[in-house]
């Protein structure tokens, strides 16, 4: 369980308890280097002792509550509006911009706090999502003050975050037109919506048909991204380009990172930053120090999504992890923290927790499935096999992908991409379904799959996309992990090439990472298609710039078995691994 990791304390232990009144300063101005000023609301105890303090930053709306927990353990709380936000002054850079003022910003506020009325001259910062992109950013220029942050759910780099050479738009354009944008045209005293909630309610309502199937990205109306569209539209024209690289600046940074994060989460970027900073943080306290937790949620962290329940094993308290994570580093409390597994994983399937001092697993092994079938594999009433050997025969298995009928995500147009039961496209003919027999033993998988295909097209630009499923005795077909690639780049973002009409082509896709124990009597799954929308953008199937060009074109696309093309999955395999109970 979770405790035996971050074990379970009574959350106002540092103090007297409920007893402890919380007094809140609003909108307290913050001053910046360049004489902007930022405005943040503090909470903090009652109380005549000196707390460290805790610095949350956020484009999205500081919030004016719901610190009392960490203000009751012993903490002074700032959130702060990010600058050009809300009650913040200057005007906002976005992410997609190569240059902000997010870093200094964040030293500026992380000093500012340290120096508070009742604080301890020690902070850390916390927070998910952009919250934790902005904690990377000031972390990087080793504020003196800042000990420890808990950032999670954020990749390394902005194309992990998008896809490889892919647009997401049902993360995307639903952040722009109904986080983003409101604040900026009530700012600017534009007209149209400027409300969250009721721009949201418009989206629910339909309005995000007409964005999500907007073309071409690149004549999207300048309500959708208001004053930063003319940065949405250089990223547009240079897909390939990274405004991000957050793994670059970790060799700068000094103090221990906390990550929450799941396995469905579409922020997990491939834990790239958890690896690089037990390799090249600046200090032992980074490197040593880090630790990271890994679910089996999506972005939102909930044990349950629709028919399927992960169980009380998947529950988690994020705020007692924080207080026990804080109450080490700012503290100095001797609670074990610091005798804790780098890697805390949930094991799906099993729907157990087991610690690891390493990612990848250094004991993982390789298993091979291969493709098979008699050319009926259009479906799970098919004839398509996941088989060990590769098969003897060589064959094809074919589809026809329409962009104006893709293959829909079934968690729909929010932010957030959720574990799904399959079941609902069993009768979808542009998915090449292959799976196993019945299994006669627990195999589990922990890593990051990887997918050999060898398929041709009509078109000269297309999209493959490759999913693993456990499918139950029950019939339930729970994904598991999902890759894809785009033609034009599948040797590289930076080098894109587009494919000849007709040639076999080898592909490599690279899988997200998980870890599942598929058990006995459980059918591993490898689904192929070409379309997962809107969580990934509809590749037009011609050799137009896609950004910029609104023509769409039926593919007809082939699948390779057997010899020569022999289309497989390998599967980091865990041998006789036993989940802690």
């Amino acid at each position: 369980m979770i405790a035996t990791w971050f074990v379970a304390f009574p959350a106002f232990a540092s103090l007297a308890g409920d007893e402890i009144e919380v007094i809140t300063e609003r909108d307290v101005a913050v001053p910046m280097r360049d004489g902007v000023v930022l405005r943040a609301n503090v909470f903090r105890p009652d109380g005549d002792n000196n707390f460290p303090v805790l610095v949350l930053r956020t484009p999205y709306g500081k919030p004016t509550g719901g610190m009392d927990r960490y203000v009751k353990a012993g903490y002074i709380v700032v959130t702060q509006d990010a600058r050009g936000r809300f009650a913040s002054d200057g005007k906002w850079e976005s992410f997609l911009r190569f240059e902000t003022h997010d870093a200094e910003d964040g030293f500026d506020t992380v000093e500012w706090a340290a120096k508070l009325p009742g604080s301890s001259g020690v902070v850390g910062t916390f927070g998910a999502s952009y919250n934790a992109f902005l904690q990377w950013r000031l972390a990087a220029l080793r504020p003196p003050s800042l000990k420890a942050m808990a950032a999670y759910s954020i990749p390394a780099r902005y194309t992990d975050l998008e896809g490889p050479g892919t647009i997401r738009p049902g993360r995307r354009l639903h952040w722009w037109v109904t986080s983003m944008s409101p604040d900026m045209r009530d700012r600017g005293r534009r007209p149209g919506v400027n409300s969250k909630a009721e721009i949201r309610k418009l989206w629910d309502a339909g309005e995000s048909e007409k964005w999500l199937n907007f073309l071409p990205w690149s004549e999207l109306p300048a309500d959708a991204c208001e004053d930063e569209t003319a940065y949405v539209q250089a990223w547009l024209k240079n897909p390939h380009t990274d405004p991000w690289k957050l793994h670059e600046e970790v060799k700068n940074i000094e103090v221990p990172n906390l990550n929450l994060i799941g396995w469905c989460d579409h922020c997990n970027g491939n834990m790239l930053l958890d690896r690089t900073i037990r390799s090249e943080g600046a200090t032992q306290a980074a490197r040593t120090g880090s630790r990271t937790l890994i679910g089996p949620w999506s972005h939102s962290k909930r044990r349950k999504y629709g028919n399927i329940d992960f169980g009380a094993e998947g529950e988690i308290d994020a705020v007692a992890m924080n207080l026990r994570w804080f109450d080490y580093w700012l503290k100095g409390k001797q609670n074990g923290i610091d005798k804790s597994a780098s890697y805390r994983i949930f094991v799906m399937g099993e729907n157990q927790w087991r610690d690891e001092d390493s990612w990848p697993l250094r004991r993982a092994l390789k298993r091979t499935l291969y493709i098979e079938s008699t050319g009926i594999a259009n479906s799970p009433a098919g004839n398509g096999r996941l088989v060990r050997w590769q098969p003897a025969r060589s064959g094809s298995d074919h589809f026809e992908f329409d962009p104006r009928d893709p293959v829909p995500s079934l968690h729909g147009a929010p932010l957030y991409v959720i574990p799904t039961d399959q079941r609902p496209l069993a009768e979808r003919d542009d998915i090449l379904v292959y799976q196993s027999e019945p299994l006669s033993e627990r195999i589990e998988v922990t890593g990051n799959s990887r997918v050999e295909l060898y398929a041709a097209s009509s078109a000269r630009d297309t999209d493959f996309f490759a999913r693993l499923i456990d499918v139950a005795p029950d019939g339930m077909a729970r994904d598991v992990s999902l890759g894809m690639v785009r033609a034009r780049y599948r040797r590289g973002l930076d080098k894109p090439s587009l494919i000849k009409p007709g040639d076999i082509i080898h592909y490599t896709i690279e899988m997200d990472p998980t870890s599942n124990a598929f058990l006995p009597g459980h059918r591993i799954r490898l689904d192929i298609t070409s379309s997962d929308f809107p969580n990934y953008d509809r590749n037009h199937n011609t050799a137009a710039d896609q950004n910029a060009d609104a023509e769409l074109k039926i593919a007809q696309q082939t699948v390779y078995r057997g010899t020569g093309n022999a289309t497989r999955i390998i599967l980091p395999y865990i041998q006789n691994e036993k989940s802690e109970r």
